[in-house]
């Protein structure tokens, strides 16, 4: 037992000395060393952080169960810290400096699939005032804290990341399938780890280290500077990387809303928290070093799209130092079994925090919820150190370099990474990189890979160099052209090829005619995307399918190229169209494109569709449209997979603003009429935490001259039995056309919330939706009159055209809940002819 040396009836200025000299024999040390073992087990523990003084940032990270450390100063107190262990802290004040041995307690974290809270607080309170946890978090509310970075001029950072994919749940069973078939090999790297004693097979794993330069005067800009990629996994590294990367949301655990997956969770932190959850005060203990309430919490209702865990407040500033998020059982998100996460932030004072760590779990499975079902499990884990702040640094750091995860410069020696990894690699994720050089070494895991490539790309590789596809788009039917095939090809020698050039030829069985495209496109300068192509077209179309019209020669048809419609369809045009762009991204996310178009567009159907238009007073049956258009593209936080010519849009919740202004040009290169046109979209998902999601698209636009109908603002109708966003579904081809209109729809996705109130349904795990279209627009005298059936168009100017509705989304079986059906009521203009007072229509989306 420890003496306690002022127990002694010794006068005061005795005493003083005394402390005196026994303080400076404290801090007259200034090493300590010993080893680190599991008090259980007696194992040596490896990958512990040693916090010496109960400094911010920890001293070493002890590689083995081994450590040596001199410190500048004295030393009084260390704190050692592993992940699923209580951290250990010692104090010297007993002069035992040297051959320490530290014995850690296991605290053990349960996989997601495993950790259930069942039941609520086995102690009941007449109102939230008599729960002690409501008073704890009420501090909390009180002194909430924002992200610390914001309070200096300038600050800088380093991030490590390390992201890991694994197949899960793997036995004896599955491990005997005939695709394993000389493949018997990789189980032999599998983690056996797991508490059901299930196989962990890992797969992916790709560690990041990057440094962000951030400012806040005068204006705020950040910048992520990629230091260092390494990649192990499958052969197209970048894409995959990049979609794991995006699975990944940043938490600031004091918003009221968690975005995970676009879909708002009500943060346990938030102020509001109380709303969706229930608190209870289980224990006080130390966390780092922090003396720390601990409080459960969980959802008020197991229906709700919420978490359960704990959070760690301090007690005498009531920051949270630490907090765990896991959600229930069987959540009602597609594709997800299980959501585990772990933050630690600091707080260098009252009114701020600092992220420090974060690891998140993320266990995927497409077609089943089950326990022990085959399922990807994704892991993350972001480290934050070396901050520092109004350091004045250069103007250059905050420019984009526009990097991409591939790049050569960024590829490190094994002796970088052993220095500047945050925390040492387990032996599991340092196997995925042994395994992936033998797998490659396999021809079937080669065609293994390259059959998952083509069901997610449409296309099919052939000699590296050719992709034949869409096979999605290989069929369709319309009235026109019957029964429809089509055939395409594009070059592709990788992700990243600064050129392509692409075509597709169709044929169609009713009128017995070949139709084609062709498409080439150069990036010459990859830092602001600069980009030069062309494009030929002759082919059907439904040009009454969308108002922002795509110059895209490659583009789809809508419309044309249907499989099942509602009613008849006979007002197809028929396109020939010569195209030539230029595009540029000066800034990040900021598009400039202009485009020089030349088409002749005439009826494809004669008998049941007139294009015919006057000029001069002659009348002609096809229109010869030469214009230029210029376009301006903004999606501040867009995300993107790969940056060659080509690149796909991740799914956030940037917003999309569009100006286009179309000049057309008479007489030049035949052209018939001049005239000018300017288009405006407005689109966005924005989460409204417990109440859901909505989605606004909003348009506007107007023609300041008199065209003819084959270049006319048509409202955009849907005569087919499927959903498409941004129509409106009980309007026919044509019904509504306009010179100047403006158009909204708002979609608000409840996220089953309502449904969760309804007993027995609610176990079908539905998802509802309102919805709310509207148009108006005018058409000028000049503009009916110039069109040979003149009486035919007209535009809702009378009154807001709508239609309104409620949806059914999440329909399916287990994980695989991808059918929505939408009810659509008409609003208005009832007095028309064949109009369609109500519709229903089904689609299939792939959301979470």
């Amino acid at each position: 037992m420890k003496k306690n040396i002022f127990s002694f009836p010794i006068i005061r200025h005795l005493k003083i000395l005394f402390f005196l000299l026994f303080g400076t024999l404290i801090f007259s040390q200034n090493k300590i060393s010993g080893t680190i073992i599991d008090a259980k087990t007696l194992k040596p523990l490896n990958g512990v952080e040693i916090f010496i003084n109960n400094h911010q940032k920890s001293e070493v990270i002890a590689k083995d169960n081994h450590f040596l450390i001199q410190f500048d100063s004295g030393i009084t107190t260390a704190s050692f810290f592993k992940r699923n262990y209580k951290t250990e802290v010692l104090n010297f004040s007993d002069l035992n400096f040297q051959n320490l041995v530290v014995k850690m307690q296991s605290e053990r974290t349960e996989h997601i699939q495993e950790v259930m809270l069942t039941g609520k607080s086995k102690k009941k309170y007449k109102n939230r005032k008599e729960n002690p946890a409501y008073a704890i978090m009420q501090e909390v509310w009180k002194r909430k804290r924002t992200n610390g970075l914001a309070n200096y001029d300038d600050y800088q950072y380093k991030e490590y990341e390390k992201i890991e994919i694994g197949l899960n749940n793997i036995d004896s069973t599955f491990k005997q399938r005939k695709i394993f078939n000389k493949l018997e090999f990789i189980f032999d790297y599998a983690d056996s780890a797991n508490f059901d004693k299930k196989l962990s097979l890992p797969v992916f794993f790709n560690e990041t280290i990057f440094k962000t330069y951030g400012r806040n005067k005068p204006d705020k800009q950040e910048n992520k500077i990629i230091v260092a990629n390494k990649f192990s996994g499958f052969n197209n590294n970048e894409r995959m990387a990049a979609s794991a990367k995006n699975q990944f949301k940043d938490v600031n655990l004091y918003d009221n809303t968690l975005n995970f997956f676009n879909i708002g969770f009500p943060s346990p932190v938030g102020t509001d928290g109380f709303a969706s959850y229930d608190y209870e005060l289980t224990d006080s203990l130390s966390v780092n070093g922090n003396d720390c309430f601990k409080i459960k919490y969980f959802p008020r209702r197991k229906e709700l799209i919420a978490f359960q865990g704990d959070l760690f407040i301090s007690r005498d500033t009531y920051n949270i130092v630490r907090a765990t998020l896991k959600s229930p059982n069987k959540i009602n998100v597609n594709f997800v079994n299980g959501i585990y996460m772990e933050i630690e932030y600091d707080s260098p004072n009252e009114t701020i925090f600092l992220p420090k760590k974060t690891y998140t779990e993320l266990e995927m499975s497409i077609f089943t919820k089950k326990k022990d079902s085959k399922s990807i499990l994704f892991k993350r884990t972001d480290q934050y150190s070396d901050y520092l702040f109004n350091q004045n640094f250069a103007e250059n750091l905050l420019k984009d370099k526009r990097q991409t995860l591939s790049d050569e410069d960024l590829t490190k020696s094994d002796e970088y990474w052993e220095k500047n990894r945050d925390e040492p690699l387990q032996e599991s994720e340092k196997n995925v990189y042994k395994m992936v050089d033998e797998l490659h070494k396999v021809p079937k895991f080669e065609r293994i890979i390259n059959l998952v490539e083509i069901v997610q790309s449409g296309y099919f590789n052939a000699w590296n160099a050719i992709d034949f596809g869409s096979i999605y788009s290989a069929y369709g039917y319309n009235e026109v052209e019957g029964d429809r095939v089509r055939v395409g090809a594009r070059t592709y020698f990788s992700a990243n090829d600064m050129w392509r050039i692409a075509g597709y030829t169709a044929y169609g069985f009713k009128d017995r005619k070949f139709k084609y495209g062709l498409e080439g496109k150069y990036m010459f300068n990859r830092d602001n995307r600069a980009t030069l192509g062309f494009g030929s077209k002759n082919d059907v179309m439904q040009l009454g399918a969308s108002l922002m019209y795509d110059e895209g020669i490659m583009t789809p048809s809508y419309g044309s190229s249907g499989i099942l419609t509602s009613g008849t369809n006979a007002s197809l045009s028929f396109v020939k169209q010569n195209n030539l762009f230029f595009s540029l991204e000066p800034v990040r996310n900021f598009v400039l494109r202009m485009d020089a178009s030349l088409q002749n567009i005439s009826t494809a159907n004669p008998e049941k569709f007139n294009l015919d238009f006057y000029k001069n007073g002659a009348l002609k049956s096809g229109l010869t449209d030469f214009h230029t258009t210029f376009s301006f593209v903004l999606q501040p936080g867009a995300k993107y997979v790969q940056y060659g010519v080509d690149r796909t849009t991740l799914r956030t919740l940037a917003p999309t603003f569009i100006l286009k202004y179309t000049h057309g040009f008479a007489n030049v290169l035949d052209g018939d009429f001049d005239y000018n046109k300017l288009q405006f979209l407005y689109a966005q998902k924005i989460l409204l935490g417990n109440l859901g999601k909505t989605n606004v698209n909003f348009e506007a636009g107007k023609n300041f001259d008199a065209v003819p109908l084959a270049i006319q603002n048509i409202i955009p109708g849907n005569q087919s039995y499927f959903l498409s966003f941004n129509t409106f579904s009980l309007l026919k081809y044509y019904e509504f056309v306009a010179d100047t209109y403006s158009t909204v729809n708002v979609e608000h996705h409840f996220n089953g919330k309502l449904i969760s109130y309804l007993p027995l349904i609610k176990k079908l795990k539905l998802r509802e939706l309102i919805f709310f279209r509207g148009a108006y627009g005018t058409l000028s005298d000049a503009s009916k009159n110039i069109n040979f059936d003149n009486k035919r168009y007209s535009a809702p100017d009378q009154h807001v055209y709508y239609e309104y509705g409620f949806g059914l989304e999440n329909i399916g079986l287990g994980n695989f809940k991808i059918l929505r059906v939408d009810f659509n009521w008409r609003g208005n203009y009832l007095d028309r002819p064949e109009v369609k007072r109500f519709a229903v229509k089904f689609g299939i989306q792939v959301v979470f």
